[in-house]
C-alpha cells in the first residue's frame, strides 16, 4: 500500500467493508440452496437446474481465478475491488428482477463467479497490507470470520426472508450491501500500485511448501465435501435424526465454523504450521468418526461440530500460509488455492456421488476421512530451506 499507512479508522473501516464483501459473495454463492424450491416452482424449471446455479458458480470460480488475476495484476486494487463489486451489485439487482428468465439468471450468477474469481484473490494482499506484517494472519482472521457469517447468518436469513416475502428479496437486499461496500472502498481504501507493499509478494518464499500447500487443499476439501454434500441423508437415515433436528444440527454447524475461525485467526502469526496441521487432523477425526460412530445421535452432534470448526479454518489457514510461501506475487498463490478449493467441492460431490451406490452414506465419509489423512501425511514433510527463509527476511526488510 502507501508508503505511510491509512489512519487507523480508515483502515478499520476498509477492513469491515472487505468483511462484508466476503460475507455478500458467500452468502450470494449459496443461496440458492436454500430458496431452491421457491426459485424452480417460479421459474418452472427443475430443482437440477436451480442446483446448477450453485454448481456451475464454484466451477466458474475454480476455473477463472488465476486467468483473472493474471489479467488484472496491474490495475490498482482500489479501481478493480470498486469494479468487482459494481458486478456484483449489478448481478444481485438483476437477479431479483421480477419476471428475469433462468437464462439471464445464470448470465448474472456467473457474472458474480467471476467477480468473486478476483475478489477472493486480491482481498487478502489488500486488507494485509494496510496493516503490519506480524499482523497478516489476525486479518486473515477477520476476513474469514466475514465469511464465514454467510453460513450461520446469510443464508439462513436469506432463506427465511425469501420464504416469507418473494425468493428475489434476499438478492436485492445483497446488491445493497454490495453497494455499500463498494462506496466504503472507493472512497477509504488509498490508490497504489499493486506490487508495491509487503503483502505483494510472500514474506518467506517457498516453491514447494506452496505446492504443498495446494494439495493440502485439494485433498481435504475433496475430502470433507465427498461426505458432506450427503450429510442431510446421513443425518436423517443414518443418526435417526428428524428433519427439524437436522435444521438444528446444521445450524450448530456453521456456529462451529465461525467459532473455529474466530479463535484460531489470532493464533495464524505464531503457529502458521500448527493453525493448518490440527484442523486438518481435526477433520480426518470428524470424517472418519461419523463413518464409525453416526449411529450415535450424541456421537453425531459432536463430530458435526467438529468438522464445521475445521473445514472452515483450514481454509483460512491455508489462505495465510499462502501468504507466508507465495512464491511470486501473493494474488496469484492465493486465486491457484481458491480454484483448488473449489475444484476440491466440485470433486468431493462427483467422488461421493459416484461412491454412494456401492459404499452407502456411511462409506462416504470413510472415503473423505482417508482423503483428508492424505493431506495430513502431506503436511507432515519437511517443506522450507533455509535459502527461502533469507529471501523472505530479505524481502521483507526491503519493503516487497
Amino acid at each position: 500500500m502507501d508508503s505511510v499507512r491509512p489512519a487507523p479508522w480508515r483502515r478499520a473501516a476498509v477492513l469491515a467493508a472487505l468483511m462484508l464483501a466476503a460475507f455478500t459473495f458467500n452468502t450470494t454463492e449459496n443461496l440458492p440452496v436454500g430458496l431452491l424450491t421457491l426459485m424452480a416452482d417460479d421459474l418452472r424449471v427443475s430443482l437440477t437446474a436451480v442446483g446448477a446455479l450453485v454448481t456451475g458458480y464454484g466451477l466458474t470460480v475454480a476455473v477463472a481465478s488465476l486467468p483473472l488475476v493474471h489479467v488484472t495484476r496491474s490495475v490498482p486494487r482500489r479501481y478493480l475491488l470498486t469494479g468487482v463489486l459494481g458486478l456484483l451489485a449489478l448481478a444481485s439487482w438483476v437477479s431479483a428482477l421480477d419476471g428475469v428468465p433462468y437464462g439471464a439468471l445464470l448470465a448474472a450468477r456467473v457474472a458474480t463467479a467471476l467477480g468473486q474469481a478476483v475478489f477472493w484473490s486480491v482481498m487478502g494482499p489488500v486488507a494485509v497490507g494496510m496493516f503490519p506484517a506480524e499482523r497478516r494472519g489476525r486479518v486473515i482472521g477477520l476476513l474469514s470470520v466475514g465469511g464465514s457469517l454467510a453460513t450461520v447468518a446469510g443464508v439462513p436469513a436469506g432463506t427465511w426472508l425469501g420464504g416469507h416475502t418473494d425468493w428475489r428479496t434476499p438478492f436485492a437486499l445483497l446488491g445493497v450491501l454490495a453497494l455499500l461496500s463498494l462506496v466504503t472502498i472507493g472512497i477509504l481504501l488509498p490508490s497504489s500500485r499493486p506490487q508495491d507493499g509487503h503483502a505483494a509478494y510472500g514474506s518467506a518464499p517457498d516453491r514447494r511448501a506452496f505446492h504443498v500447500v495446494l494439495a493440502v487443499t485439494a485433498l481435504s476439501v475433496t475430502g470433507a465435501f465427498a461426505g458432506f454434500t450427503y450429510v442431510v441423508a446421513f443425518l436423517t437415515e443414518v443418526s435417526g435424526f428428524s428433519a427439524d433436528a437436522v435444521s438444528a444440527v446444521l445450524l450448530a454447524f456453521g456456529g462451529a465454523a465461525l467459532t473455529g475461525v474466530a479463535v484460531t485467526g489470532p493464533l495464524l502469526d505464531r503457529r502458521p504450521r500448527a493453525t493448518l496441521r490440527v484442523p486438518v487432523a481435526a477433520q480426518a477425526v470428524a470424517l472418519l468418526g461419523l463413518w464409525a460412530a453416526g449411529q450415535s445421535r450424541v456421537a453425531s452432534v459432536v463430530l458435526i461440530m467438529v468438522l464445521g470448526a475445521s473445514v472452515a479454518t483450514v481454509f483460512m489457514a491455508t489462505q495465510s500460509r499462502m501468504l507466508q510461501v507465495a512464491p511470486g506475487r501473493t494474488e496469484t498463490a492465493l486465486a491457484a488455492n481458491s480454484a483448488a478449493y473449489n475444484i476440491g467441492i466440485a470433486a468431493g460431490a462427483l467422488l461421493g456421488g459416484a461412491l454412494l451406490p456401492v459404499v452407502g452414506l456411511r462409506g462416504t465419509f470413510l472415503v473423505g476421512g482417508l482423503f483428508t489423512v492424505a493431506a495430513s501425511v502431506v503436511l507432515c514433510s519437511p517443506v522450507r530451506g533455509r535459502g527461502a527463509a533469507r529471501i523472505g527476511r530479505r524481502r521483507a526488510n526491503a519493503g516487497l
